[in-house]
């Protein structure tokens, strides 16, 4: 595989002015892609993102968007057109809770369909439609290894990425053979905002340890220039979480 296989290619990030979403712009950006960066409140990271994938030597743009808001979602894929057709799109925000269904009030439970469902929904449908006919695309959606095995913690986190998980199937099947989508499912990469980290939450790992972000940039770029006889496909990237 070439150093660059994303050259010249353009890519949306959502979310991508920190954390993991940030590590994932940039690495789409050192394999040669352009990118757009999405972001809502973060806008001086957001510039330091887009100053990081300067440097670099590529093309990076900025979206402001409220995921909650439809009207501001359907409005970024066309932005980010600006840069050309797009090649991929990762749909990585999310809102990460930790409420059990008792917990969970109504506000809560729409504002995690909104963000990690409805809007990669959105997305995924505005990209489809802007993909040259002559052309193709990648989607991959960033889900995480509860999905499969739903438990009582984070419980609209966990109800909505499953959904994700379920909506990759659907769209691999309806999109096919113009467009792939794929979906990479985390386990313990970056520990949570809100520093809600178990100190056993290791015992539960079967790799022992964390994972490291470049696992999860190199499974990403597999998937956004890998061979696109692959799709509908859940990698799960959490040392075997997902096992026990």
């Amino acid at each position: 595989m070439s150093d660059m296989p994303l050259l010249g290619k353009n890519i949306l990030v959502t979310g991508a002015a920190r954390r993991i979403g940030r590590s994932l712009a940039r690495a789409c950006a050192q394999a040669g892609a352009n990118i757009v960066v999405h972001f809502h409140d973060s806008e001086k990271d957001a510039a330091e993102v887009r100053a990081e994938i300067a440097e670099m030597g590529r093309r990076a743009m900025l979206v402001k968007a409220d995921l909650e808001n439809s009207t501001e979602v359907e409005g970024i894929v066309k932005q980010g057109s600006e840069l050309g057709p797009l090649h991929g799109l990762v749909n990585n925000a999310a809102i990460f809770q930790s409420l059990t269904p008792k917990e969970t009030t109504l506000e809560a439970w729409e504002r995690h369909l909104a963000i990690n469902l409805t809007a990669p929904f959105l997305l995924s449908k505005a990209f489809a439609e802007q993909v040259p006919k002559d052309g193709s695309g990648r989607i991959v959606n960033i889900v995480d290894w509860r999905a499969l095995r739903p438990g009582p913690d984070h419980f609209p986190y966990t109800i909505t990425k499953a959904a994700l998980a379920s909506m990759t199937h659907s769209l691999a099947a309806a999109l096919a053979p113009q467009i792939s989508v794929n979906a990479l499912a985390l386990g313990a990469i970056l520990p949570p905002s809100d520093n809600g980290v178990k100190p056993e939450i290791l015992k539960t790992v079967p790799a022992g340890r964390w994972g490291e972000l470049l696992e999860v940039e190199e499974t990403l770029i597999f998937l956004l220039s890998g061979p696109a006889y692959i799709t509908g496909e859940i990698i799960h990237v959490d040392g075997g979480r997902h096992l026990i």
